[in-house]
């Protein structure tokens, strides 16, 4: 018994023995590794005492800076280490609000090495205090941002190249727009003209034009229309559409011919799986009378209807009803009517991106509207073309980004006779 318990005796002692030694070299270990942590680990470490100078400092930041442990311990300040627009952040910024604060994170500023190169870093510092609540030391931790300025340096150049290839495709827009419009619309005796075109976005094409041409025999032809869709799809159809009325308004200036004539190409060129087609008014004018007014016949493909502003200070839409959109159907309705533009009339089309503008008036923003514009007119009536691009002008730069799609508005009137005239 006393063998046997003995033997157990030793066993225990043994194994006491055993766990005595292995916790004491995991212990051992354990210190070793947390030396060894700080020294090199992935970021830099280094404490210093509250007036700036470097009491420790791992192996890490003296590998990134290129310095000895004794170039810098006891002999320089954290704000050694900075650059010149660092130690300028670092007395004005972030030392007041350490002090404050008691701790600071993330901050990003630079390092200069001892070969005078930069390392970007990120700084979290935090104020050691003692038992009485009063500051001992200042930790600092150092992340390495190199790779981070190098991904946020690419990020910008990506974005740069992004922007320049942005800037180069709205001037490209720009000229594609400018060639589908003419550059200056065409003096008419007896008339005065104006136009304005104004564009919901640099980024795409739109498909509104216009144009005012003579014809023969003293005539005038004009036309203003929107295509549907936008970008380069959009500019073909603008093109074609321009070129075809003009040269159909020549073989017959006709206002319903020249639609029937543009509806037929267009139901011809565009009648596959991608079908294009456009709102159109087309008008024929020609000087009529002694006193100066001229006769105007307007044919209408599904386009907004004309407003009449007249010399008495009344206003209305002129009836093109039945018109259908140019180039969907082989044969179109062409709705026509013909007025007299006497001394003091004035005429205004547009395309339908004024009417389906949103107003931010309202705080709703609803449509403009048909009954908006045509109180607007009543308002301005009786007016000049000049003056009616001008309101109108005014009033797309109240809807602001509520004008999602291009606006083309033309306007006509006959003047009223001079003192002179009249006498």
């Amino acid at each position: 018994m006393c063998d046997t318990s003995n033997g157990e005796d030793g066993r225990d002692r043994e194994g006491h023995e055993g766990s005595a030694g292995e916790q004491a070299q995991f212990t051992a270990l354990l210190e070793d590794s947390a030396e060894d942590l700080y020294e090199h680990a992935p970021c830099g470490y280094l404490s210093t005492l509250l007036d700036g100078r470097i009491a420790k400092v791992n192996t890490t930041l003296l590998d990134w800076l290129g310095y000895g442990r004794a170039d810098l311990v006891g002999r320089k300040r954290f704000s050694d280490l900075l650059t010149v627009g660092g130690r300028l952040y670092h007395e004005t910024h972030f030392a007041p609000l350490l002090h404050m604060q008691g701790e600071i994170s993330g901050i990003a500023l630079e390092l200069k090495t001892a070969d005078g190169s930069r390392i970007p870093v990120l700084v979290t510092s935090v104020v050691k205090t003692g038992s009485d609540g009063q500051p001992l030391l200042i930790r600092t931790t150092l992340l390495d941002a190199r790779d981070r300025r190098a991904y946020e340096k690419e990020l910008l150049r990506a974005r740069q190249e992004a922007e320049r290839e942005r800037e180069r495709l709205q001037r490209l827009n720009a000229t594609l727009q400018q060639t589908l419009l003419p550059p200056a619309l065409a003096s008419v005796p007896g008339l005065n003209v104006a136009a304005h075109y104004h564009i919901a976005s640099t980024d795409e094409v739109g498909g509104d034009f216009y144009d005012l041409f003579p014809l023969a025999a003293g005539t005038w032809g004009l036309f203003l229309g929107d295509v549907c869709g936008k970008g380069a799809a959009a500019a073909a159809v603008t093109s074609l559409a321009r070129y075809t009325l003009r040269a159909a308004a020549v073989y017959d200036p006709d206002p319903a011919a020249v639609l029937s004539n543009l509806n037929t190409v267009l139901n011809h060129e565009y009648n596959g799986t991608d079908p294009r087609f456009c709102t159109v008014i087309f008008g024929l004018m020609t000087p009529e009378g002694d006193e100066g007014g001229f006769r105007v016949t307007l044919a209408s493909g599904g386009h907004p209807s004309a407003v009449l502003m007249r010399a008495d200070g009344t206003a209305d839409y002129l009836p093109t009803p039945g018109g259908q959109l140019i180039g969907v159907l082989p044969n179109a309705h062409i709705a026509t009517t013909t007025i007299r533009l006497e001394a003091g009339d004035t005429l205004l089309l547009h395309t339908d991106g004024l009417t389906e503008a949103h107003t931010a008036s309202t705080g709703t923003g609803d449509r403009y509207g048909d009954e908006a514009l045509l109180d607007f007119a009543r308002a301005l009536a009786p007016t000049t073309a000049s003056d009616t691009i001008t309101a109108i002008r005014d009033l797309l730069d109240t809807f602001g980004a509520g004008v999602d799609d291009d606006t083309a508005v033309l306007a006509i009137d006959v003047p009223r006779p001079t003192s002179e005239e009249q006498r």
